[in-house]
């Protein structure tokens, strides 16, 4: 069973036929909200929207592990990030769609790990490939069957937010190397790399980052929302046929 995290944009899917939804407890602390169960594209799923259902939880306060854990404990067999981000490079500009490859983590005081205190001993992780490379795959092959354009390999910047970023820390941002920014896809990716889940994303660019195109002097808020609204049809197409 698939699961899905939805960001900013995509609270809910609007295709997918709802079953049941649950509340799930966990060691960590309460999700972001309940786990919604269904079925999309005739095969069952569970979507978690990150930022809660009324969108209220901001970056820095999503409890990454209680989500991460809620999905192990769905059985689930793989995860897929729907999060929206800012694009750096020339040719990711608003609505396109990416398919990342690699992280650089800029975040700082989140939990970032199941394994810390009490008698849990250290537990190091091989992340040098962060994304799953199979899911990756089904998501490329999924676009490439809907007939969606999707770029795939872009090096994600997580940053801690809620703010967005400077021009000039876009400009480092770029510097080494990053091709977007975004505030989400650290620790989620880790922490599901820790309990052995399968994990890879689907970026939606939102708009330019601070200091590019049309966002050189500032970042147009107000088109955002058509901007995401309109991907966000291409996105639900990409999960149904994936």
């Amino acid at each position: 069973m698939l699961a899905i995290i939805g960001g900013s944009g995509l609270t809910q899917l609007s295709n997918l036929s709802i079953v049941r939804r649950e509340v799930v407890r966990t060691p960590y602390g309460e999700p972001s909200g309940a786990l919604t169960f269904g079925e999309l594209g005739g095969h069952p799923v569970v979507f978690l929207a990150r930022h809660g259902y009324g969108h209220t939880i901001p970056p820095h306060l999503v409890n990454y592990r209680a989500n991460i854990w809620a999905l192990k404990h769905a059985k689930v067999s793989a995860v897929v990030s729907v999060a929206s981000v800012g694009g750096i490079r020339s040719d990711l500009g608003p609505g396109e769609l990416v398919v990342p490859n690699q992280i650089i983590d800029y975040t700082w005081g989140r939990v970032a790990t199941f394994f810390e205190g009490g008698d849990k001993p250290v537990h190091h992780i091989d992340f040098t490939r962060p994304y799953d490379d199979q899911v990756r795959a089904r998501i490329l092959a999924a676009a490439s069957s809907a007939g969606i354009v999707v770029h795939d390999g872009a090096v994600y910047a997580a940053t801690q937010g809620p703010r967005l970023e400077t021009a000039a820390e876009v400009n480092r941002l770029e510097r080494d190397g990053a091709d977007v920014v975004g505030m989400t896809g650290m620790p989620e990716a880790a922490l599901a790399r820790e309990l052995d889940l399968p994990y890879a994303a689907v970026n939606v660019v939102a708009n330019h980052a601070a200091g590019r195109a049309g966002s050189e002097t500032s970042i147009a808020f107000a088109r955002i929302e058509s901007v995401l609204q309109d991907a966000m049809v291409r996105v639900r197409k990409l999960l149904e046929s994936l």
